[in-house]
């Protein structure tokens, strides 16, 4: 069979176009502010992991343009040879300071790095338990490591007892959780997955890429805002989102960090984080340290998106009383939720459609993401959009597979 069959037989692209609903890979001529410019069209932005606003503060700018001006583009080589800068090292220190943790790895991305710690560190003769609605790049972890891996239903913390029960006690066991789910803004249930860890052995991998800046004291993230800072052996992140800038982090023990150093392939072999990427993030931790009135205005704003939802009588999942920016909002189909997304665009506002495998079918949504520079207004103006938008889209449409 031709390899290539399956791409000739992948129409789904063209589908979306030809009915005017392609909804991706929009062109940004703006900043991440709450107001973009897309594909030459100012709209309302809520659709951003920017979630403190600090991707356009100035002074997380100056210290990317300084870094620059001091140590060049890029980095020529990976970290674990001659790509190791002391920007590297100096935001390491602050970085797991700040979590609470003895040491701390960076990544080229935090996709790279769950490649990087999951593969480091389990391995043939070991078990992952993965909660079903974890990110994909936990999966591609998981696969990269040649472990085990057994599913257990979101945040079923019973199915997951039963599994490390009957999991062999010659097996290295791990369990890997979102902190904040990125696709339904639920929080993980840290104290019982750290009850049952603790119960059968095995030890927790938190990914903290929608935590960090957004729970726990000054957005230390999932294990703070429980108290279990100690309790979780590894914490993960990204700079993508609360950082303001690009690349990928772990925290732990000094030993483990250490020998994820060592036996990381994605760190290994990849090339370092460019000096502006670092010394963006390091500025933006400082930010971050300095008070925490972004982080209560962006939780603020979450929970006015929420009720004022709620007043308009729209349907969105709630996270279990969740308080995190991440507000999905039921469109049911594919092709009524790609028509939202289009017909929302056009009135001025910019949220990302959620399709299966994300979401099972007949549960697709679009997924509304706040931001600490949001204010009442703008938001009112948003969900008065979403609300006319939603009332006048038929209930049930058809045509996308």
């Amino acid at each position: 069979m031709d390899l290539f069959k399956k791409i000739e037989d992948f129409t789904l692209v063209n589908d979306l176009k030809a009915a005017d609903l392609y909804h991706y890979s929009k062109e940004i001529k703006s900043r991440q502010g709450v107001v973009v410019n897309m594909d030459g069209k100012d709209v309302i932005m809520v659709g951003s992991n920017n979630y403190l606003g600090l991707t356009g503060d100035a002074e997380i700018i100056e210290a990317g343009v300084e870094a620059i001006k001091n140590y060049g583009s890029g980095c020529s080589g990976s970290r674990f040879l001659n790509g190791t800068f002391d920007l590297h090292t100096k935001f390491e220190r602050e970085l797991a300071e700040f979590l609470g943790k003895e040491a701390c790895i960076t990544f080229g991305t935090g996709f790279q790095a769950n490649l990087g710690i999951i593969a480091g560190i389990t391995g043939r003769n070991d078990i992952i338990f993965n909660d079903k609605e974890n990110h994909a790049s936990i999966y591609d972890g998981c696969k990269l490591s040649y472990a085990t891996t057994m599913r257990y239903d979101h945040n079923n913390m019973e199915q997951l007892e039963q599994l490390l029960k009957d999991a062999p006690e010659n097996k290295g066991k791990l369990i890997v959780v979102d902190g904040v789910f990125s696709m339904t803004g639920d929080i993980a249930k840290l104290p019982k997955i750290v009850e049952i860890a603790k119960k059968y052995g095995a030890r927790v991998m938190v990914d903290d890429a929608h935590a960090f800046g957004v729970i726990g004291s000054y957005g230390r993230g999932t294990a703070d805002y429980f108290g279990l800072t100690k309790d979780v052996d590894l914490i993960m992140g990204t700079f993508s989102k609360s950082l303001a800038a690009q690349g990928g982090y772990c925290a732990g023990d000094a030993k483990v960090i250490d020998y994820i150093r060592h036996n990381s392939r994605p760190y290994m072999f990849c090339a370092s984080l460019t000096p502006a990427s670092v010394a963006c993030a390091n500025k933006a931790l400082d930010i971050i340290k300095r008070d925490d009135k972004r982080q209560k205005n962006l939780l603020e704003m979450a929970k006015y998106f929420r009720e004022g939802l709620k007043k308009r009588g729209l349907k969105f999942h709630d996270g279990h009383g969740s308080i995190v920016p991440i507000i999905p909002i039921y469109t049911y189909t594919r092709e009524r939720t790609m028509l939202a997304c289009k017909m929302l665009f056009e009135n001025g506002v910019y949220v990302n459609p959620v399709l299966p495998p994300a979401t099972p079918e007949g549960e697709c949504l679009i997924r509304a993401s706040l931001m600490a520079i949001h204010d009442k207004e703008m938001l009112d103006k948003a969900m008065d959009i979403i609300a006319k938008v939603l009332a006048e889209l038929p209930e049930d449409t058809v045509g996308i597979k």
